[in-house]
């Protein structure tokens, strides 16, 4: 596996403006280019599950803390300390370049026809290395020979990301003491679990490449399929996209498909638990399962036309279609045992294990389909008592409205995020960059405990009751 630096970056689909990185030395004294950062993209091969050539593609953006034109081995303690973030997008069969240009990266691409690219201001390398992955094969730029090597389980995802991963730190060594942190969203709530916990079984094994694994972030996570589409009923209720009969026939066959999931027949209830989320959009008007205000979800634009251009694929290195889905297609197929699985003994399994890896667990109030509900029901149940006494403090600045409500608890931290849906950075870029911020290098999150004001208030009505009947 090669070295392979992103120089510079076509503007627009047009190829008739570019983005820099860093110098190409190839070209000294041809070009002045302002200090950005340095920027590798390319393929990762791995073997599949059978014994085609599978291969995964990877886009690096180094923190701006570093400087792109002094040589890593110069800043070595600066590079090390520095945390690297992995970030994976769902689906299954959504490519991470969207949380890239959509969400979290340095680049957004615009609306308009041409695919216009800008530099953001919200990026989350900011501060951190950020290594986005399409996976499993056939997300993304990554690709299999045949449809027998798609990965079918997490098992077999994680063990390939894991050799991919490895091949990445052994390539850019300079990365590799830095410590890790396993992000994404949606379905990536399944991804990154198996994932952290392969790199934890992997490290525990010697000899190898270690990988310095120190904890995971999941935004909106696919984790309890179960307890989702639960939810999802109740709220599109609760918001009035459904009337009490419609309610009653949802209820009736989401027993049948508990009954079926509960039974083992999970390719089967992958299709019911399919066809429940579609029926609740269909008596809703198909409003935004991701944004309950909304009726479309976030639009990718130009980016597959961008992404396919011939100029683009030579500057990321990439020799494949690029392709994204959202839960269809054949990565989707491949995957669809593991759809409605419950992924939450691994997040136990994390917060429980010794080397007392941190957690963060965030979400969009407005998401319908992995929403605030599931994800506080679940550490409700791996925290036990504790998790309910904690203080839930309202983040938020002197006089401003909230930014989030946040709970920690030894080394889990959970965030709730108004006036936000399923994708939080898109949303609220600058405050999800902030809370990630505060998480990793230990700020607070300035605000109050509404606790003592709650009583007060509940104490007063008390009073104000007994005085009235006394």
């Amino acid at each position: 596996m090669p070295r392979q630096p992103v120089y510079a970056i076509p503007a627009n689909a047009f190829d008739t403006q570019t983005i820099h990185f860093f110098p190409d030395p190839t070209k000294k004294g041809e070009e002045e280019v302002p200090k950005t950062v340095r920027s590798y993209a390319g393929y990762a091969d791995v073997d599949g599950p059978g014994t085609d050539r599978s291969r995964l593609f990877y886009w690096f953006f180094e923190s701006q803390t570093c400087d792109p034109h002094v040589d890593a081995d110069e800043q070595k303690d600066l590079i090390e300390k520095t945390p690297l973030l992995i970030w994976l997008n769902g689906g299954p069969g959504a490519s991470s370049l969207l949380g890239l240009f959509l969400e979290n990266g340095p680049l957004r691409i615009g609306d308009d026809a041409a695919g216009t690219l800008s530099v953001s201001a919200d990026t989350w390398n900011q501060e951190a290395h950020v290594l986005y992955w399409d996976q499993p094969v056939g997300a993304g730029y990554s690709y299999c020979a045949t449809s027998e090597t798609y990965v079918q389980d997490e098992d077999e995802l994680s063990e390939m990301f894991h050799r991919a991963l490895v091949r990445f730190l052994e390539t850019y060594p300079e990365y590799q003491k830095c410590p890790l942190y396993v992000c994404g969203e949606s379905y990536a709530g399944k991804y990154v679990p198996y994932i952290a916990r392969k790199i934890h079984q992997k490290n525990l094994k010697a000899p190898g490449t270690h990988v310095n694994l120190r904890g995971i972030a999941v935004g909106n996570g696919w984790i309890r399929p179960e307890l989702s589409i639960r939810v999802m009923i109740d709220y599109a209720y609760a918001s009035g996209f459904l009337g009490k009969g419609q309610k009653d026939v949802l209820d009736f066959s989401y027993k049948h498909f508990q009954d079926v999931l509960r039974a083992g027949g999970m390719k089967e209830a992958t299709d019911l638990g399919n066809g429940l989320v579609n029926a609740i959009l269909a008596y809703g008007g198909d409003f935004d399962v991701y944004d309950v205000r909304r009726w479309e979800d976030l639009s990718a634009g130009a980016l597959p036309v961008y992404l396919n251009t011939a100029a683009v694929k030579e500057a990321l290195h990439v020799d494949h279609e690029w392709k994204s889905a959202d839960n269809s297609g054949p990565v989707a197929t491949a995957l669809k045992a593991d759809n409605m699985a419950d992924a939450s003994p691994l997040y136990a399994e994390l917060i429980h294990a010794e080397e007392n890896y941190r957690i963060l667990l965030y979400t969009g109030d407005f998401d319908t389909a992995c929403g605030y509900q599931s994800t506080e029901e679940i550490l409700d149940e791996i925290m036990k008592d504790g998790w309910r006494a904690a203080p839930r403090l309202i983040w938020k600045q002197a006089q401003g409205n909230p930014k989030g409500f946040v709970r920690a608890l030894n080394n889990v931290t959970q965030v709730a995020v108004p006036d936000a849906g399923h994708e939080v950075p898109a949303y609220q870029p600058r405050i999800s960059r902030e809370m990630l911020y505060n998480w990793l290098f230990d700020r607070p999150f300035h605000g109050q405990d509404p606790a003592g004001v709650a009583r007060a208030v509940l104490a007063k009505a008390q009073d104000d009751a007994t005085g009235e009947t006394g």
